[in-house]
């Protein structure tokens, strides 16, 4: 049989996982040789996949976004040929990657997706020497996802991010930038900024104008000004729903695959919903096709 590493994380979400851990396990070991390990702290997940990734044919992980972020830059590490395919059962507050995966609804099924579902290429990004999944994210409200406590989001999920925010709508910063990217240069001051190759960011499903492709080597990338009262601040989230432009222009929307962005000071980012460092100078590239990641349709 073919060898399955199971990591999973016992603490995302809700412990759901944790509760139907034996079932789970039952449907990846109809097909698979499984060896099991549970995350035992932050980067634990990473070091695993890095280090043993060529003992396995396929890494199935379960947790939320953050558990298959580790995953994913564990691998980046290793060339492309030692890079074996990747399951997900999305166990985390909102699971905003497995909203791309067509996956059905139940841990059982999901387990069953990931052992017998087929792979396919996807994109991942990487922001100077660290990698993401699906969006790289600056400013207003970025860090709400790392610095709500773990027990309110098991308790109100996404609605516990919508709370939070509110809270930060009196202190909105402004960064002046400059933003190298395919179609030229710009400077400015911006509020927020998204770098991203998903339909869903904070639990929140996107209907982007065109349509997202996780293997084209493209971003969707979002840059928003200061909004200076409540109308703008209601087109610029109507704008970001809808990944366009507003009519007040504050918000400008374009696909790239590389973007340098370069601030004046120190600017904080999180990838993937988790504290990414904050530099004065971020170069992110798109590695197209650099992780198979098992699809549910």
């Amino acid at each position: 049989m073919k060898k399955l590493l199971f990591i999973y994380n016992t603490h995302a979400g809700k412990g759901l996982l944790k509760s139907r851990l034996a079932a789970v396990l039952e449907e990846l070991a109809r097909d698979w040789d499984v060896t099991v390990h549970p995350t035992r702290g932050t980067g634990d997940a990473a070091e695993l996949a890095a280090r043993r990734a060529g003992e396995f044919d396929r890494i199935v992980c379960g947790g939320g976004d953050g558990t298959l972020h580790e995953v994913v830059n564990g691998l980046m590490a290793l060339p492309p040929e030692a890079r074996p395919e990747v399951g997900y059962i999305p166990a985390g507050t909102t699971n905003d990657f497995s909203r791309n995966l067509s996956l059905p609804r139940g841990m059982e099924a999901m387990a069953r997706t990931a052992a017998a579902g087929v792979p396919r290429p996807v994109d991942i990004g990487r922001f100077n020497g660290e990698h993401f999944i699906y969006v790289a994210a600056f400013g207003a409200f970025t860090d709400v996802s790392y610095n709500t406590p773990q027990p309110v989001k098991n308790l109100l999920g996404r609605t516990a991010y919508m709370l939070e925010s509110v809270t930060r709508i009196a202190s909105i910063q402004s960064y002046p930038l400059t933003v190298e990217h395919d179609g030229g240069v710009e400077a400015g001051g911006y509020c927020y900024g998204m770098v991203s190759n998903t339909v869903s960011v904070g639990g929140f499903k996107g209907t982007p104008a065109q349509p997202v492709a996780l293997d084209d080597g493209i971003f969707e990338v979002v840059l928003v000004r200061r909004p200076e009262n409540p109308i703008q601040l209601q087109a610029v989230i109507r704008a970001l729903l809808t990944m366009s432009p507003d009519e007040g222009g504050l918000v400008t929307s374009y696909r790239t695959s590389r973007l340098k962005i370069t601030c004046e000071q120190e600017l904080p980012w999180t990838l993937d919903g988790e504290f990414g460092g904050a530099p004065k100078t971020a170069e992110i590239l798109n590695c197209q096709k650099a992780v198979s990641i098992v699809y549910g349709k």
